[in-house]
C-alpha cells in the first residue's frame, strides 16, 4: 500500500514541542492576568448553527466562514469569539450576574487567503464586560489598565495603548454635514497608518465624493496630537455644537482622568483621533495597541465599546466593552522578530530519573516524592544505552538528570546533574529537592517576550 505524504494545510499553524511550550506560557500569563481583574473563563462551541453565527449576515464574514452540512443541519465553524458570546449571553441572561465579565482563549476559523502572518485557524484571546441595560464608562477606563498589565506581564515595555471615541468622530462628521458618509469615512481614516495621508485624501474625495475642503478639515482634525490633556483641550473648541460629540468628549475625558489611578503610565498611553476601528458595531471608546519598536506588526490588541451585543438574539439591551488579541499572529511575528525569550525552559519535565538498578521501586518512589513537591518528573526505563538516555534529556533540554544506583541507595543520597552547568551533586532527597527548586526558580526569572 502506498503511503500518504503527511502535510499540514496552508494557513494552519502546527508547532514543535518547544515553541508550543512558549505559546502555552503566553496563554497562562493571559489567563492569570485576566483573572486578576475578575474575569471568569468561558468556552463556547467551535461549531454553531449557521443561522446563529450569520444572524447579521452578508459582507466578507459570510464569504470567509467555513460552512457545511451534517444530515439536515446547516453548521459553521466560529469565525470570532464575539458572536458566540452574544449567543451565550442572550441564552443564559437569566442565570448570569451583570456586569458579566468573561475571558476566552480559543481557536477561530476564517477561510481567507493564507499569507505570511495571517492564518485560517488561529487563537484569539478576548475579554468582554457585558452590562444589563447600561454599562458604566469606568469599565472602558479600566480596559487600558488590563492591556497594560497583560503586556507588561508578557515582558513588553515599549508599547502604546491608543484610544479614541467613536462618538467624537460621529459628532464631528455631523458638524461637516457628512453623517451619511461617516461610516465610510471612519473606515478610510482607520487605514491611515497603512496607506498614508495622500491615499486617504484621494479615497475620501474620489471614492466617497467628500469635498476637498472637507477632506482637508478631516485630516487636520485627526492629526491633532500631543499629550492626552493637549488633545482634550483642542477638542474643547468643538464643545456645544453637537450633542453626540459632547458625549464622546465627556467619555474620553473620563477614561483619561482615571488612567493614573488604574496604574497606566503616560508613556504607554495616547489619545489618537485616527483610531476608529473598521467594524460598525463599535459605538464609544475604541482601542488599539502597537509595539513602538515594531510598527510594521500593526495593532496587537484592539477592541472597543458596543451598545448592544446581542441585538440579533434578544430585545434585552446588553451593552459591552471588550478587547481581542490575535494570539497566533502575535506569536508568529514575535518569533519572526526574534522576540521570544530562548532562555526560558521549554522542556516537558524538570527532572529525568535514570534508574540504575533492576528493582525500579526506589526510582518510582523518588519520582512520586518529586511530583508531590511540584517538580515535573519523567522516569526513563527504556532498554537503551546510557549515552542515548543522556541524549534524550539533552534534546528535550530537561534541566536536571538524576542517577539512582546501588551506591546512591546504600548511601541514602541522590546523584543529580545540572545539564546546563555540568555540576553534579550527591545529596539526600530533601536537599536535592531544595537545589532543584532553587535552580528552577532562577531559570524562570525571565519574561516570555524580550521587550
Amino acid at each position: 500500500m502506498s503511503k500518504l505524504t503527511p502535510r499540514t494545510l496552508s494557513g494552519f499553524m502546527e508547532l514543535l514541542p518547544a515553541p508550543q511550550q512558549q505559546m502555552e506560557r503566553m496563554m497562562e500569563i493571559l489567563r492569570k492576568t485576566y483573572s486578576l481583574y475578575g474575569f471568569t473563563p468561558l468556552d463556547t462551541p467551535l461549531i454553531e448553527a449557521s443561522e446563529v453565527l450569520l444572524a447579521k449576515g452578508g459582507g466578507e464574514t459570510e464569504k470567509q466562514i467555513y460552512r457545511f452540512t451534517k444530515g439536515d443541519a446547516d453548521l459553521s465553524l466560529r469565525f470570532d469569539l464575539t458572536v458566540p458570546l452574544a449567543k451565550y449571553v442572550a441564552l443564559h441572561a437569566g442565570d448570569l450576574a451583570f456586569p458579566f465579565r468573561r475571558y476566552q482563549i480559543g481557536k477561530v476559523y476564517r477561510g481567507e487567503r493564507a499569507q505570511r502572518g495571517r492564518f485560517r485557524e488561529f487563537y484569539q484571546a478576548d475579554i468582554d464586560i457585558i452590562g444589563d441595560g447600561s454599562l458604566s464608562i469606568v469599565n472602558e477606563a479600566e480596559i487600558p489598565a488590563i492591556i497594560y498589565t497583560t503586556f507588561r506581564s508578557l515582558g513588553l515595555r515599549r508599547f502604546q495603548i491608543r484610544v479614541n471615541n467613536r462618538k467624537i468622530l460621529t459628532g464631528f462628521y455631523a458638524l461637516l454635514g457628512l453623517t451619511e458618509k461617516s461610516g465610510d469615512i471612519m473606515r478610510t481614516v482607520d487605514k491611515l497608518d497603512k496607506v498614508g495621508t495622500e491615499k486617504v485624501r484621494e479615497i475620501l474625495t474620489d471614492d466617497f465624493a467628500v469635498a476637498r475642503a472637507q477632506a482637508e478639515e478631516i485630516l487636520r482634525f485627526i492629526s491633532t496630537s500631543g499629550t492626552p490633556e493637549t488633545v482634550l483641550s483642542a477638542l474643547e473648541g468643538y464643545r456645544g455644537r453637537n450633542d453626540v460629540f459632547d458625549q464622546g468628549l465627556l467619555e474620553l475625558g473620563t477614561v483619561v482622568r482615571y488612567l493614573s489611578a488604574f496604574g497606566v503610565p503616560a508613556e504607554n498611553f495616547a489619545v489618537d483621533l485616527t483610531i476608529a476601528r473598521g467594524l460598525d458595531y463599535y459605538t464609544g471608546t475604541v482601542y488599539e495597541t502597537t509595539l513602538l519598536d515594531h510598527p510594521e506588526i500593526g495593532s496587537v490588541c484592539s477592541g472597543g465599546r458596543y451598545d448592544n451585543l446581542a441585538e440579533y438574539y434578544t430585545d434585552r439591551k446588553l451593552p459591552g466593552a471588550g478587547i481581542s488579541i490575535g494570539l497566533t499572529r502575535l506569536f508568529y511575528v514575535l518569533n519572526e522578530q526574534g522576540m521570544l525569550n530562548p532562555e526560558l525552559p521549554t522542556a516537558p519535565a524538570d527532572v529525568l530519573i535514570l534508574p540504575m538498578t533492576e528493582d525500579l521501586s526506589p526510582a518510582i518512589a523518588l519520582a512520586t516524592t518529586l511530583r508531590e513537591n511540584g517538580i515535573r518528573t519523567q522516569l526513563h526505563c527504556e532498554e537503551k544505552k546510557f549515552k542515548a538516555k543522556m541524549a534524550y534529556a539533552d534534546k528535550l533540554k530537561i534541566p536536571y538528570v538524576i542517577f539512582l544506583g546501588e551506591d546512591e541507595l546504600a548511601g541514602g543520597v541522590v546523584a543529580c546533574k545540572d545539564m546546563a552547568t555540568g555540576e553534579q551533586t550527591k545529596l539526600d532527597a530533601a536537599a536535592t529537592i531544595y537545589r532543584i527548586k532553587a535552580g528552577l526558580a532562577e531559570r524562570e526569572r525571565g519574561s516570555v517576550i524580550l521587550g
